[in-house]
């Protein structure tokens, strides 16, 4: 390796090695300052001559996306500038000064995790913007995560479309095609691994990122559940607060359709735990009641006699008795204006639901409860609030279709959607802990086809439980029992 390249790059030292080439640290001499880069040298896995040609216009591409990038985003490093020499590709970035996630690790231990979500909510609108240009990354790790010196912010690195370049090859048809495969075994989904990544993609790897950076372990160094194959992992941070696992355990499902669609879903999510988000429906208030009066404050009395009126102690006597009769009647009506039963306001309909289609009574369940058992809880409706509709709020380990309140809620194909983590008990109020559809009726059998969709609630919604039931759901193969729950507003 010359140690200067394109006469202005002199070498310092090498950063690392792989498959696709090597990583130095640079300084640039044509910079007043010396300006330390970064600079990449990237190797074609072919020397065909056909292939050499799309991977030079496949590179130039790449390189004038980095630019954008770069240039639009302080959290993803410059480019400065990307140069051929003797059948090498090398690009020249920005020096992010600090250190990556898995040296930190490696350094003090573990993270709080104050200090991993702080992360997440540092880099996911990073991911957002990435996405918003129809970019995957492909190499979310802890390695390509840097906390940057000068800021603490996090800084994501190595975007994985350059190395795919170098991958180009051309196959029996004269067709170009990838002979690799990016991203990092164990933080890459397995739909990446096949070929085909989506935008979720990299929500898992950096929900395994956040997993390393609490627990210290790899991915494989983690277990699977051999029923669903989702990864088990909590055992291994027992602290975490039950909203940060939800979200994690979301973003790490073996199926994109069960992980978060976009990161700012993600980031919604994680915010709501730090800094609870405002209800989307609104908090009750009285129809068609006119307020309460307020009782008007007593007119003070003048206590000293006026000089021009005869019998100054007569007045004086009876104007003490006026200001007390006052005083007392004013705090007799006081108390009877605010003893006024709140079963006298009219129950509201939340703004964003058309009033007409939600019934005036909670909605009888149409599935036969099941035969009790011994200690649990019976649920039966509440008459205390207006039904808004029906959410999934978990699923339940049981071997029937049962399940008592206070029993820890599980996720299954879904997450836990409510806040606490267990079965409701009837008149209990819940607070939802991720967007969750709002929907007419629970799902009935046969079929258990899904009724209409009303709204979705977001998270932070305060909830009364009017209804629960539990059953298994024969669309799915799952062990787990489905809990739904007639919900109102508190």
């Amino acid at each position: 390796m010359l140690s200067l390249l394109n006469n202005r790059y002199r070498i310092i030292q090498t950063l690392g090695s792989g498959g696709f080439g090597e990583t130095f640290l640079a300084e640039d001499i044509h910079m007043p300052s010396g300006r330390r880069c970064v600079l990449k040298q990237l190797k074609p896995v072919t020397n065909n001559p056909q292939v050499y040609r799309l991977v030079q216009e496949r590179f130039q591409r790449e390189a004038a996306i980095l630019e954008e990038l770069g240039n639009a985003n302080t959290q993803i490093p410059s480019l400065y500038a990307y140069f051929e020499i003797a059948d090498q590709f090398y690009l020249v970035q920005e020096w992010i000064e600090g250190v990556t996630l898995t040296d930190k690790v490696q350094q003090q231990g573990t993270l709080s995790e104050s200090s991993v979500r702080e992360i997440l909510i540092g880099i996911l609108p990073v991911l957002d913007f990435v996405h918003s240009k129809r970019i995957v990354h492909r190499d979310i790790k802890p390695d390509n995560i840097i906390l940057r010196q000068s800021d603490g912010k996090p800084v994501l690195i190595d975007f994985g479309a350059v190395k795919e370049t170098m991958g180009t090859m051309v196959n029996s048809q004269g067709n170009s095609t990838s002979s690799i495969v990016i991203g990092t075994p164990g933080f890459m989904p397995s739909e990446q691994a096949a070929g085909r990544p989506v935008y979720s993609s990299d929500l898992y790897s950096l929900g395994l990122t956040a997993i390393y950076l609490l627990t210290g372990k790899i991915p494989q160094a983690l277990e699977t559940d051999s029923r669903t194959g989702e990864i088990i992992w909590r055992q291994h941070a027992p602290r975490i607060s039950p909203t940060l696992a939800i979200v994690l355990d979301k973003a790490i499902m073996s199926h994109p359709r069960d992980r978060f669609s976009t990161a700012r879903d993600m980031l919604d999510a994680l915010k709501f735990d730090a800094s609870p988000i405002s209800p989307t429906l609104p908090s009750p208030q009285p129809i068609g009641v006119s307020p309460p009066p307020v009782a008007a404050p007593p007119q003070t009395v003048p206590l000293t006699p006026s000089p021009s009126t005869q019998g100054s102690g007569k007045n004086f006597i009876l104007g003490s008795l006026i200001v007390g009769s006052l005083i007392g009647a004013s705090i007799v009506i006081g108390l009877v204006l605010t003893k006024t039963p709140q079963s006298s306001q009219v129950s509201p309909s939340p703004t964003l639901l058309p009033t007409q289609s939600l019934p005036s009574q909670p909605s009888s369940p149409s599935v036969v409860a099941p035969s009790p058992v011994p200690n649990q809880t019976q649920f039966s409706p509440s008459n205390q609030s207006t039904s808004i509709g029906w959410i999934r709020i978990g699923a339940v380990n049981n071997s029937s279709a049962t399940a008592s309140a206070g029993e820890p809620l599980i996720a299954s194909t879904q997450p836990v959607a409510i806040s606490p983590l267990v079965v409701p008990s009837v008149d209990a109020q819940v607070t939802t802990i991720t967007g969750i559809n709002l929907r007419r009726s629970q799902p009935k059998p046969p079929e258990y086809k899904l009724a209409d969709k009303v709204s979705v609630l977001q998270p932070g919604q305060k909830l009364v439980i009017l209804d629960v039931e539990v059953f298994k759901d024969p669309t799915t193969s799952s062990p787990y029992k489905v809990v739904w729950a007639e919900v109102g507003l508190p």
